[in-house]
């Protein structure tokens, strides 16, 4: 028998681990820091700023990688990776405060990041009434059997209802706004005269269809363009203060998946996420109004849907929910006739997503994932 035993302890809460050794319990939310761990990519600073990093983490026992020619000066920029404890980043935030050359900004910035966001996991039902949707295309274009699913959906413990009238699955072609409308609308109209609450989201990357839909009682707009395929899409949303979901896509549908390549998938993502934002933000749309959605499947490979599964959580530092959309699609492997089969395989991925916090996952499967939820909250 070997003299001293050990393993690793992987689970997430490190706070029950501690306490359960018996460590004194008045001091246990601060030592909680000390075992929490974070690496922080910081964009764009100058050898000035990347050299008063690298030292300012050095003095708290952690650590900052810079580019190797920050220390002569030979470069104008440098993106560095500051990793540490949380008690360390949360000094090194505070140390930071004092020094000059704005670093005073990126200490509240890493101040924010520790705080974190907690959100318990919503379920966003998919309607499509569409004919050549992926998964159920023309199933439900007739609009009592769409409300029927609509109600099925609500009743199954749907917190958001996502109701789309164009597929906008590789290589399809774009829908008329007006044949969108009349898809659209009489379903709108059932859910007033129902009385139905649960919000709504149009998936359009139309503003005309959204502005009709949100007119007719629509809270979010699900634009999978990220309001770059109709420039008035920012301006309606804006207009009338609803929420928007802006997601990363590289290409339109008819090329998005034409080999597509990244130099740093969940960098590229992020820049763009970002640089989506912050346009949202200049015309006008409130930052607690977005909810922003990576794009599994919109020009991504197999190995990038997985790779996003994986590190979707990079993405909370832009401070908006987050939503992931991978139900039934074939990118990841879901090559199965039976929607049944591919309901099996979401369930599994979407658990790995919920027990990494994501803010709403997609699915067209609301019973089940209802129930996944359930369970892993036990």
């Amino acid at each position: 028998m070997q003299e001293f035993l050990i393993k690793d302890i992987t689970s997430n809460d490190v706070k029950s681990e501690i306490a359960y050794i018996g460590f004194d319990k008045s001091y246990l939310a601060k030592a909680v820091d000390k075992f929490n761990y974070k690496n922080i990519k910081v964009y764009g600073l100058t050898p000035a700023q990347a050299n008063i990093l690298k030292q300012t983490a050095l003095s708290v026992g952690a650590d900052c990688a810079t580019h190797r020619e920050v220390i002569t000066g030979k470069i104008e920029k440098s993106d560095c990776i500051l990793g540490g404890s949380f008690a360390q980043i949360r000094k090194i935030a505070d140390k930071l405060k004092f020094q000059p050359l704005n670093l005073k900004s990126l200490g509240s910035i890493l101040s924010d990041n520790l705080a974190g966001m907690s959100h318990k996991t919503k379920i966003m039902g998919i309607l499509n009434i569409t004919e050549d949707s992926f998964s159920d295309g023309g199933i439900y274009l007739d609009p009592t059997k769409a409300f029927e699913h609509f109600k099925e959906m609500v009743n199954d413990g749907a917190d958001i209802i996502d109701i789309g009238a164009e597929s906008t699955k590789p290589y399809s072609e774009p829908v008329d706004p007006q044949i969108q409308l009349e898809r659209i609308l009489p379903i709108l109209d059932l859910v007033k005269k129902e009385k139905i609450k649960v919000p709504i989201s149009i998936d359009t990357r139309s503003s005309l269809v959204a502005e009709k839909c949100i007119k007719a009682g629509a809270k979010i707009i699900n634009d999978v363009s990220g309001m770059t395929y109709d420039w008035c899409m920012a301006d309606v949303v804006a207009k009338y203060g609803v929420y928007v979901i802006i997601q990363h896509t590289k290409g339109i549908p008819q090329n998005m998946q034409d080999k597509p390549m990244y130099k740093n998938l969940m960098d590229d993502i992020y820049l763009d996420l970002v640089q989506k934002i912050d346009f949202a933000e200049t015309k006008g749309i409130a930052k607690d109004k977005i909810i922003i959605d990576p794009g599994i499947g919109f020009g991504k490979t197999r190995e990038h849907n997985f790779e996003i599964l994986r590190r979707f959580e990079e993405l909370q530092v832009l401070g908006c929910p987050i939503l992931l959309g991978l139900s039934r699609k074939s990118l990841l492997d879901m090559q199965y006739e039976d929607n049944q089969t591919k309901d099996i395989f979401t369930v599994a991925l979407n658990s790995i997503a919920i027990e990494h916090n994501v803010d709403i996952i997609r699915v067209h499967n609301v019973r089940l994932h209802k129930q996944l939820i359930k369970m892993l909250n036990v």
